[in-house]
């Protein structure tokens, strides 16, 4: 039996935070990267994560942390839905769309 991948909120923001500064100035990342950064490449364990880690993303955007992105716009944290992406503040991303 595969264990469930059990990370704490300081382990989901490191590792977004580690991708968006990893990356070019104005580059956006896909959250599902943040989840295999810290779960692996099975869908099954990464997939866990993306509820806590938009939860995250969401405290971090209101903190003005990060921006969340839908069809490369900034996008209201406490309002939206769907396919999204996240990038450091300031910059307009050149990679953000939807995937």
């Amino acid at each position: 039996m595969t264990q469930s991948p059990s990370f704490n909120r300081q382990a989901l923001r490191a590792a977004i935070l580690d991708l968006l500064e990893s990356r070019e100035a104005g580059k956006s990342i896909s959250p599902t990267e943040a989840a295999r950064a810290l779960a692996g490449s099975d869908e099954r364990q990464w997939s866990r994560l993306m509820k806590p880690l938009r939860a995250v993303a969401i405290e971090m955007a209101t903190a003005g942390e990060l921006v969340i992105l839908r069809k490369a716009r900034p996008v209201d944290p406490s309002d939206f839905r769907g396919v999204y992406r996240l990038a450091l503040p300031g910059g307009t991303p050149s990679d953000a769309h939807d995937a």
